[in-house]
Protein backbone atom coordinates (compact mmCIF):
# COMPACT_ATOMS: atom_id res chain seq x y z
CA UNK A 1 0.00 0.00 0.00
CA UNK A 2 2.63 2.32 0.91
CA UNK A 3 4.80 2.00 -2.36
CA UNK A 4 1.91 1.99 -4.62
CA UNK A 5 0.93 5.23 -2.38
CA UNK A 6 4.52 6.68 -3.42
CA UNK A 7 4.89 5.81 -7.11
CA UNK A 8 1.10 7.33 -7.59
CA UNK A 9 2.50 10.61 -5.40
CA UNK A 10 5.29 11.19 -7.94
CA UNK A 11 4.84 13.71 -10.51
CA UNK A 12 4.32 13.06 -13.87
CA UNK A 13 7.45 15.26 -14.44
CA UNK A 14 9.36 13.17 -11.38
CA UNK A 15 8.40 9.79 -13.66
CA UNK A 16 9.67 11.70 -16.88
CA UNK A 17 13.16 12.00 -14.89
CA UNK A 18 13.23 8.35 -14.15
CA UNK A 19 12.23 7.18 -17.47
CA UNK A 20 15.26 9.62 -19.33
CA UNK A 21 17.63 8.46 -16.84
CA UNK A 22 17.02 4.28 -17.79
CA UNK A 23 16.71 5.45 -21.32
CA UNK A 24 20.31 7.17 -20.85
CA UNK A 25 21.46 3.81 -19.48
CA UNK A 26 20.58 1.53 -21.82
CA UNK A 27 21.97 4.22 -24.62
CA UNK A 28 25.09 3.88 -22.99
CA UNK A 29 24.98 0.20 -22.52
CA UNK A 30 24.08 -0.01 -26.34
CA UNK A 31 27.17 1.89 -27.33
CA UNK A 32 29.32 -0.22 -24.51
CA UNK A 33 28.34 -3.78 -26.33
CA UNK A 34 28.89 -1.67 -30.06
CA UNK A 35 32.34 -0.75 -29.27
CA UNK A 36 33.10 -4.09 -27.41
CA UNK A 37 31.62 -5.85 -30.08
CA UNK A 38 33.68 -3.64 -33.00
CA UNK A 39 37.04 -4.35 -30.71
CA UNK A 40 36.19 -8.31 -31.36
CA UNK A 41 35.06 -8.27 -34.83
CA UNK A 42 39.00 -6.16 -35.40
CA UNK A 43 40.33 -8.43 -33.43
CA UNK A 44 39.41 -11.42 -35.64
CA UNK A 45 39.91 -10.11 -38.32
CA UNK A 46 44.01 -9.44 -37.56
CA UNK A 47 44.11 -13.53 -36.72
CA UNK A 48 42.17 -14.20 -39.65
CA UNK A 49 45.84 -12.73 -41.60
CA UNK A 50 48.11 -13.98 -39.49
CA UNK A 51 49.55 -17.81 -40.42
CA UNK A 52 47.51 -21.00 -39.86
CA UNK A 53 50.43 -22.24 -37.59
CA UNK A 54 50.69 -18.75 -36.01
CA UNK A 55 49.23 -20.04 -32.23
CA UNK A 56 51.68 -23.09 -32.39
CA UNK A 57 54.67 -20.89 -33.22
CA UNK A 58 53.64 -18.72 -30.35
CA UNK A 59 53.51 -21.69 -28.09
CA UNK A 60 56.61 -22.88 -29.18
CA UNK A 61 58.54 -19.02 -28.81
CA UNK A 62 56.81 -19.29 -25.23
CA UNK A 63 58.42 -21.97 -24.74
CA UNK A 64 61.95 -21.31 -25.61
CA UNK A 65 61.88 -18.64 -23.74
CA UNK A 66 61.11 -20.10 -20.44
CA UNK A 67 63.74 -22.96 -21.83
CA UNK A 68 65.97 -20.00 -22.12
CA UNK A 69 65.21 -18.78 -18.86
CA UNK A 70 65.90 -21.95 -16.86
CA UNK A 71 68.93 -22.55 -18.53
CA UNK A 72 70.18 -19.60 -17.62
CA UNK A 73 69.33 -19.78 -13.90
CA UNK A 74 71.06 -23.49 -13.60
CA UNK A 75 74.42 -22.04 -15.13
CA UNK A 76 74.27 -19.07 -12.76
CA UNK A 77 73.45 -21.49 -9.93
CA UNK A 78 75.90 -23.65 -11.16
CA UNK A 79 74.26 -26.90 -12.10
CA UNK A 80 73.83 -29.13 -14.68
CA UNK A 81 70.34 -27.76 -16.82
CA UNK A 82 69.69 -31.11 -18.52
CA UNK A 83 69.68 -33.10 -15.34
CA UNK A 84 67.47 -30.16 -13.47
CA UNK A 85 65.56 -30.45 -16.84
CA UNK A 86 65.07 -34.35 -15.94
CA UNK A 87 64.03 -34.57 -12.68
CA UNK A 88 60.59 -32.42 -13.34
CA UNK A 89 59.86 -35.42 -16.17
CA UNK A 90 57.87 -38.45 -15.52
CA UNK A 91 59.08 -41.69 -17.01
CA UNK A 92 56.26 -42.07 -19.02
CA UNK A 93 56.96 -38.48 -20.77
CA UNK A 94 60.68 -39.12 -21.16
CA UNK A 95 59.70 -42.64 -22.83
CA UNK A 96 57.91 -40.52 -25.27
CA UNK A 97 60.49 -38.47 -26.15
CA UNK A 98 63.04 -40.83 -26.57
CA UNK A 99 60.49 -42.08 -29.31
CA UNK A 100 59.89 -39.27 -30.79
CA UNK A 101 63.89 -38.84 -31.15
CA UNK A 102 64.39 -41.88 -32.36
CA UNK A 103 61.10 -41.69 -35.13
CA UNK A 104 63.15 -37.84 -36.21
CA UNK A 105 66.31 -40.37 -36.49
CA UNK A 106 64.94 -42.52 -38.87
CA UNK A 107 62.62 -40.51 -40.81
CA UNK A 108 61.56 -42.94 -43.96
CA UNK A 109 59.03 -45.46 -43.02
CA UNK A 110 59.22 -47.09 -46.60
CA UNK A 111 56.60 -46.05 -49.01
CA UNK A 112 53.53 -44.48 -48.16
CA UNK A 113 52.67 -42.32 -51.68
CA UNK A 114 54.79 -41.44 -54.44
CA UNK A 115 54.44 -37.66 -53.68
CA UNK A 116 56.01 -38.13 -50.50
CA UNK A 117 58.53 -40.70 -51.59
CA UNK A 118 59.44 -37.87 -53.93
CA UNK A 119 59.61 -35.20 -51.30
CA UNK A 120 62.00 -37.49 -49.20
CA UNK A 121 64.02 -37.96 -51.88
CA UNK A 122 64.11 -34.17 -52.87
CA UNK A 123 65.15 -33.30 -48.99
CA UNK A 124 67.46 -36.32 -49.17
CA UNK A 125 69.74 -35.01 -52.49
CA UNK A 126 69.39 -31.47 -50.81
CA UNK A 127 71.49 -32.27 -47.67
CA UNK A 128 73.43 -34.85 -49.37
CA UNK A 129 74.90 -31.86 -52.13
CA UNK A 130 78.42 -30.51 -51.81
CA UNK A 131 79.56 -27.43 -50.08
CA UNK A 132 79.68 -24.62 -52.96
CA UNK A 133 82.79 -24.07 -54.78
CA UNK A 134 82.85 -20.37 -54.82
CA UNK A 135 86.28 -20.30 -56.86
CA UNK A 136 85.23 -22.79 -59.70
CA UNK A 137 81.82 -20.93 -60.09
CA UNK A 138 83.52 -17.40 -60.42
CA UNK A 139 85.98 -19.03 -62.72
CA UNK A 140 82.66 -20.82 -65.03
CA UNK A 141 81.26 -17.02 -64.69
CA UNK A 142 84.44 -15.56 -66.64
CA UNK A 143 84.59 -18.46 -68.84
CA UNK A 144 81.35 -18.98 -70.46
CA UNK A 145 79.96 -15.60 -70.44
CA UNK A 146 76.45 -15.21 -70.85
CA UNK A 147 76.22 -18.68 -71.81
CA UNK A 148 76.69 -19.15 -67.83
CA UNK A 149 73.11 -18.57 -67.31
CA UNK A 150 71.35 -19.88 -70.12
CA UNK A 151 68.90 -18.65 -72.11
CA UNK A 152 66.70 -18.95 -75.49
CA UNK A 153 69.40 -18.76 -78.01
CA UNK A 154 72.14 -20.60 -75.96
CA UNK A 155 72.82 -24.42 -76.92
CA UNK A 156 74.35 -25.94 -73.72
CA UNK A 157 75.07 -28.61 -75.04
CA UNK A 158 79.05 -29.26 -75.11
CA UNK A 159 80.05 -26.03 -72.84
CA UNK A 160 80.03 -28.36 -69.67
CA UNK A 161 81.75 -31.03 -68.85
CA UNK A 162 81.32 -33.38 -65.35
CA UNK A 163 84.26 -34.08 -63.41
CA UNK A 164 84.87 -37.59 -62.75
CA UNK A 165 84.44 -36.75 -58.86
CA UNK A 166 80.85 -35.76 -59.92
CA UNK A 167 80.16 -38.89 -61.51
CA UNK A 168 81.69 -40.96 -59.39
CA UNK A 169 79.20 -39.55 -57.06
CA UNK A 170 76.38 -40.03 -58.87
CA UNK A 171 77.33 -43.72 -59.18
CA UNK A 172 77.13 -44.03 -55.92
CA UNK A 173 74.09 -42.52 -55.33
CA UNK A 174 72.61 -44.47 -57.52
CA UNK A 175 74.21 -47.88 -56.13
CA UNK A 176 72.85 -46.60 -52.80
CA UNK A 177 69.00 -46.06 -54.21
CA UNK A 178 68.75 -49.63 -55.84
CA UNK A 179 70.43 -51.28 -52.20
CA UNK A 180 68.14 -49.45 -50.69
CA UNK A 181 65.10 -49.99 -52.95
CA UNK A 182 66.06 -54.30 -52.55
CA UNK A 183 65.50 -53.83 -49.27
CA UNK A 184 61.90 -52.39 -49.42
CA UNK A 185 60.79 -54.92 -52.09
CA UNK A 186 57.99 -57.37 -51.79
CA UNK A 187 58.71 -59.68 -54.77
CA UNK A 188 59.05 -63.34 -53.24
CA UNK A 189 62.30 -64.86 -55.02
CA UNK A 190 61.58 -68.02 -57.25
CA UNK A 191 63.16 -71.56 -55.79
CA UNK A 192 64.16 -73.61 -58.63
CA UNK A 193 64.66 -76.57 -56.34
CA UNK A 194 61.59 -76.80 -54.08
CA UNK A 195 58.77 -79.40 -55.14
CA UNK A 196 56.14 -78.50 -57.35
CA UNK A 197 53.17 -79.18 -56.27
CA UNK A 198 50.63 -77.02 -57.37
CA UNK A 199 49.29 -76.83 -60.89
CA UNK A 200 48.81 -72.85 -61.15
CA UNK A 201 49.56 -69.52 -59.02
CA UNK A 202 46.11 -69.67 -57.28
CA UNK A 203 46.84 -73.20 -56.07
CA UNK A 204 50.33 -72.54 -55.28
CA UNK A 205 49.24 -69.86 -52.63
CA UNK A 206 46.34 -72.38 -51.44
CA UNK A 207 49.22 -74.57 -50.79
CA UNK A 208 51.47 -72.31 -49.07
CA UNK A 209 48.64 -71.54 -46.60
CA UNK A 210 47.72 -75.23 -45.78
CA UNK A 211 51.38 -75.69 -45.43
CA UNK A 212 51.56 -72.40 -42.89
CA UNK A 213 48.94 -73.95 -40.96
CA UNK A 214 49.08 -77.66 -40.96
CA UNK A 215 52.76 -78.54 -42.23
CA UNK A 216 53.54 -79.85 -38.54
CA UNK A 217 51.03 -81.86 -38.35
CA UNK A 218 50.77 -84.06 -42.37
CA UNK A 219 54.61 -84.14 -42.63
CA UNK A 220 54.94 -87.47 -41.47
CA UNK A 221 51.66 -88.49 -44.07
CA UNK A 222 53.16 -86.70 -46.48
CA UNK A 223 56.40 -88.47 -45.84
CA UNK A 224 54.36 -92.31 -46.17
CA UNK A 225 53.15 -91.34 -49.55
CA UNK A 226 56.17 -90.14 -50.86
CA UNK A 227 57.95 -93.61 -50.06
CA UNK A 228 54.57 -95.50 -50.54
CA UNK A 229 54.07 -96.76 -47.30
CA UNK A 230 51.50 -95.20 -46.34
CA UNK A 231 48.23 -97.23 -45.17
Amino acid sequence: MDETAASSSKTFAEKQVERMARLKQLHTQRNEARASNHQEVVAEYERKKLPTNWEARQRQAEWLMGDLKARTEAEEKGLDYHRVKMLNVSAAEADRIDKLKARKRNADPGFSDYEAQTARQYNRLVKAMPPPDLARYEEQKEKYGDAFYGGPNVILQGLHKDTPGAIDNMVKDLEGQIAKRKKFSRRRTHNDDADIDYINEKNARFNKKLERFYGEHTTEIKQNLERGTAI
